[in-house]
């Protein structure tokens, strides 16, 4: 294969390229490496092995004098390089001033921190040159202190001399401080009375951890929720407070030694959790691994990372066990950010707060990214990502905005050859969400200097944020199509040429369709500007609408009706609830057509008795994929392509005769997903012999399944196919701002 590295830092002038030289030669990888406007880039082929060899190894064994601040990274189809050289500098386009991403605390300033000789030590917001917060405390460019939020704690002379050194680690360190001149923490109890400050505040709150205690802890971005992870009392009682169910909890650990006693973790799970991006790895749990149950009550895998900030560093080295790490809000709502926001959740959300007097400029939540088919494929971009930007093979005509659908919500703003995402904004479900949302475009706009002419919005006219884009910016608003705009964010990020088109998969649960009708189980032909739908899921009623999405049993009593099945026996649900929603179905009542793969996966779910009812988006179909992982059934159901549609009702009938004849639900669940990668397959087949393309694309957040995603990367290519699936941005909604500003910079 081939790995295609865009690294950013301090890596010019350092002998990084001589360095990346021996490394790939070393290993007897084939490429090349230059230097860019942006940073360095990367090319090696060779053995999947030795190419993630090379990945650990060109972080853990840089020049000393280097520094990484965030690697890009694309595993790609070789193209056949002869050799390895280090080839003459590129510059196609003007340098880009850097708005760069919080750094996770460096091997420097941590060896300082537990140090009881250095002036440093334990304080909580040292940093260097090398790490550190950038883009939660920047106010506007250049990116100097004056315009940063430590604009009023004034050096010490101390720290003045560092900063002016220019042989000093912490040269030009905006962030410089020391706990002479610069920020402190103190902490609150429930009645915001303050207990305690500096580092007698950090050992009462250890204390506080160990007697079960919820507590918020101001971080880089917003503050966290946290307790003692393996305190079952204490983590049920922050689901309570909460009101969040069931969906798991982010799990930080001291470090990766501490990681590897709670979960399994493969080679490329360790690169992702050690990186300098420290995201949130979701790994699958060791059985009996201490965690209290309700960490993640229905799952067995557990959202892993490790401390990012001397701050955590402090706490988690301190505790000594890991801690349920969860952004503080209310479900659905932004993360607090603000001292004030949290002080008036003391007595009720919280016991107590942490809190620290560096303000934060905009609200940036943690990355979550999960190792799938031997990539790392981010499922939420944001803190140590945001707001670098996705590098294009190809120049836009003109600047522009992406607002975003409605769930997983990101903005982007694209100028040059270069779209630059916002961090997680998330559901535009409230109040709250929605003024983080104009928060965003604002600070995005003003932050990168862009005034754009065109603004691009989702089709759906009950979408906020295309409501937004017609208020604010009429005649300017163009918009795309929610499953076109998936495609073409898979195409970008996989440097796909302007000329070129793909045989796109969007699956998803949700998207609204040329025809007005509910779409997420498409087939297109698309390229940038344009697709064709070729072929979708056979729609179904929707019973409820929205509703339905909430509770799977209704899908389920629509598929089973149009199989011709009598839902009532099959599903262990109130008969009054099960004939109210068949006559739903029957008349056409508030029912309407879908064609989403994301409902099929919600139905068959329920079919199969897993879940009726979910407590968190997609529930039933993660549970689904769970159940089916343990199984190694190689069969599959049937199904038809015919007049532009995939129909399933021959699939459904065929489980429901698999369950009176007892087949494991472990085994019909993996049959279902062999049939989906048959749908992926034959579809493929037939548009490649009508129109010789033989690129295919995934996306929609149904590529989250690892089950699906892998099997397709495996049995693809065996058919003669090039396969793109997203390593940048997520696949889900998360990704759609980068489809919509490319279709908006390139019409």
């Amino acid at each position: 294969m081939r790995l295609k590295l865009y690294v950013t830092g301090l890596v010019q002038g350092v002998g990084f390229r001589p360095f990346v030289y021996r490394l790939a030669t070393e290993l007897g990888l084939k490429g090349y490496v230059l230097n860019s406007e942006t940073g360095v880039v990367i090319e090696v082929e060779g053995e999947r092995k030795r190419l993630e060899e090379f990945l650990k190894r060109l972080q853990s064994e840089k020049p000393p004098a280097s520094q990484i601040f965030s690697i890009d990274r694309k595993f790609l189809d070789e193209v056949g390089y002869t050799g390895f050289e280090i080839r003459k500098s590129e510059k196609n386009g003007e340098v880009q001033v850097a708005v760069l991403p919080d750094l996770s605390t460096c091997k420097e300033c941590l060896s300082e921190l537990f140090d009881p000789t250095n002036r440093r030590f334990r304080y909580p917001f040292i940093n260097c040159t090398n790490c550190g917060p950038r883009f939660t405390i920047i106010l506007s460019l250049p990116y100097d202190r004056p315009k940063t939020t430590m604009r009023d704690f004034f050096m010490c002379e101390k720290c003045r001399e560092e900063y002016e050194n220019p042989l000093d680690r912490r040269f030009h360190a905006q962030p410089n401080a020391c706990p002479v001149c610069g920020p402190h923490v103190w902490l609150v109890d429930e009645r915001g009375e303050t207990v305690a400050e500096r580092d007698e505040a950090l050992k009462l709150l250890i204390e506080w951890l160990k007697e079960g205690r919820i507590l918020a802890v101001k971080g880089l971005g917003g503050f966290h929720l946290v307790c003692d992870a393996t305190n079952e009392r204490a983590v049920a009682e922050l689901r309570r407070r909460k009101k969040r169910q069931e969906k798991p909890f982010a799990v930080m650990f001291k470090d990766l030694d501490q990681v590897k006693e709670f979960a399994e973790v493969s080679p490329l799970e360790e690169i992702a959790l050690t990186s300098v991006e420290s995201p949130i790895v979701i790994l699958n749990q060791r059985e009996r691994n201490g965690l209290a149950p309700s960490v993640s009550p229905d799952t067995r895998t557990v959202g892993a990372f490790l401390p990012y900030t001397p701050l955590h560093h402090l706490i988690l080295r301190d505790f000594g066990k890991p801690v349920v790490a969860t952004s503080c809000n209310l479900t659905d709502e932004p993360i607090m950010f603000k001292n004030s926001e949290v002080e008036r959740a003391l007595g009720k959300l919280v016991d107590g707060a942490l809190l620290h007097n560096r303000e934060i400029a905009r609200r940036c939540d943690d990355s979550v990214v999960k190792v799938m088919g031997g990539r790392v494929v981010p499922f939420r971009r944001s803190r140590g990502y945001a707001p670098l930007p996705v590098l294009l093979p190809f120049n836009l005509k003109r600047p522009v905005l992406a607002l975003g659908p409605h769930m997983k919500v990101t903005v982007a703003v694209g100028k040059g050859n270069r779209v630059y995402i916002s961090q997680h904004i998330g559901d535009i479900d409230n109040i709250k969400a929605e003024e983080f949302f104009k928060e965003t475009v604002k600070d995005l706009l003003s932050l990168f200097e862009v005034e754009p002419e065109v603004v691009v919005s989702d089709h759906h006219p009950g979408y906020f944020t295309t409501k937004f884009g017609k208020e604010f910016f009429g005649e300017r608003l163009v918009q795309v199509y929610h499953h076109h705009a998936h495609a073409i964010s898979v195409m970008a990020e996989n440097e796909v040429p302007l000329s070129k088109k793909v045989i796109a998969f969007s699956f998803d649960g949700t998207g609204y369709g040329t025809d007005g009708k509910i779409w997420g189980g498409e087939v297109l032909i698309a390229g940038y500007t344009e697709f064709e739908r070729a072929f979708h899921l056979k729609y179904f009623p929707l019973p409820g609408g929205d509703r339905a999405v909430k509770e799977p049993y209704r899908v389920a009593v629509s598929l089973l009706k149009a199989a011709g099945e009598n839902p009532e026996k099959y599903l262990k649900v109130e008969p009054q609830k099960l004939s109210f929603v068949s006559r739903m179905v029957e008349k056409g009542i508030n029912s309407p057509l879908t064609s989403s793969m994301g409902r099929l996966f919600d139905g068959i779910s329920a079919i199969l008795g897993i879940r009726y009812a979910v407590n968190y988006h997609a529930q039933g179909a993660i549970l689904l994929e769970e159940v089916s992982s343990v199984s190694s059934e190689t069969g599959s159901y049937p199904f038809k392509i015919e007049n532009g549609g995939i129909d399933w009702r021959e699939l459904v009938s065929a489980i429901v005769s698999d369950l009176k004849r007892g087949v494991p639900v472990s085994d019909i669940g993996m049959k279902f997903h062999n049939t989906v990668v048959e749908m992926v397959l034959r579809s493929a087949e037939i548009l490649r012999e009508e129109t010789g393309i033989d690129t295919v694309a995934l996306s929609g957040g149904v590529f989250q399944n690892r089950i699906l995603t892998e099997k397709c990367l495996r049995e693809l290519p065996e058919r003669g196919f090039k396969v793109l699936v997203h390593q940048v941005v997520p696949p889900n909604d998360g990704g759609l701002s980068l489809g919509q500003a490319v279709y908006g910079g390139l019409i």
